[in-house]
């Protein structure tokens, strides 16, 4: 038997607010708290990407270089975020950087090389979806670098990152951070759907195996690569709505932006979700 509608037809017709629809959902006794928190992050996100849309102008009339990093365990939301973030950017001053595996003839190379000719120019703000920050966590852990190799970049990182602030480039470091049992709900989601089952790969197949391997990396990571001029800032939390909204909001926190005083949504993110590393903090998903 099929289930009676939440609300008909007729009962939006007859509802002229928001609030008439809560109260006559109520009087039947329905459950809209997810439709309502649904409607809540489309009205906040929408707020929020018009304020990006103002920090872009204003990045490229001051010719600013801004480059935003998104990493995390597989499956962690670092895609669905730079979508929102991307969704009403001009293309022509904004891009999103995903490489794939490094060629024969770039593994010969110095490992930055081929991430320094995707950083912003003048006026641009690049967002990576996965970065240089791969042989500090995915790499090791697959064996897809040796240890001298490792050894090398995480004595190397933090330079080369000191050398990229001194000369202007604006760097946010995200880390998304969800549990376990999380990831695996969301791995057997994307397996279900055979419009995301591309995304499942055999790297993300061992995500759940080496768990704790994965851990041990990422805080080797922290801990060598956290630094006063490069913070990393942890997005914890297992709501990928919430992950996106407060990731937005921490951005467009950093910059005196010309109008910002005009923003009709928080630009304050959530201290309880959006926090800067440090060792003494105990860690979500660990």
């Amino acid at each position: 038997m099929d289930k009676k509608p939440i609300l008909t037809k007729e009962d939006f017709l007859k509802a002229n607010t928001k609030h008439e629809i809560i109260t006559l959902s109520k009087e039947r006794g329905k459950d809209i708290s997810e439709v309502l928190k649904t409607l809540q992050y489309e009205d906040e996100l929408k707020k929020l990407q018009v304020e990006l849309v103002k920090l872009q102008q204003w990045v490229q009339k001051n010719n600013k270089r801004v480059a935003i990093i998104f990493e995390g365990r597989d499956a962690s939301g670092k895609g669905g975020s730079i979508r929102r973030f991307t969704e009403h950017l001009n293309p022509r001053s904004m891009r999103t950087v995903a490489l794939s595996k490094p060629t024969e003839v770039e593994q010969g190379q110095w490992y930055f090389r081929r991430y320094i000719k995707q950083l912003p120019n003048p006026g641009e703000i690049v967002f990576f979806d996965r970065s240089w920050y791969n042989r500090a966590v995915v790499e090791p852990v697959m064996g897809f670098c040796t240890k001298e190799q490792y050894k090398q970049y995480m004595v190397q990182v933090p330079e080369f990152e000191h050398m990229l602030y001194e000369s202007g480039v604006d760097i946010i470091k995200f880390w998304f951070s969800i549990s376990k049992d999380e990831q695996q709900r969301r791995f057997d989601g994307r397996l279900k759907n055979p419009l995301k089952r591309w995304k499942f790969s055999p790297v993300d197949q061992k995500g759940q195996e080496m768990w704790d391997d994965y851990t041990y990396y990422k805080e080797q990571m922290f801990s060598k690569t956290h630094t006063s001029y490069c913070p990393w800032i942890v997005v914890k939390t297992n709501d990928k709505l919430q992950a996106r909204l407060e990731s937005m909001r921490y951005v467009l926190s950093k910059f005196e932006y010309d109008n910002k005083d005009e923003a009709s949504a928080s630009l304050l993110p959530d201290p309880n979700v959006v926090m800067r590393y440090y060792r003494s903090v105990k860690q979500f998903e660990s």
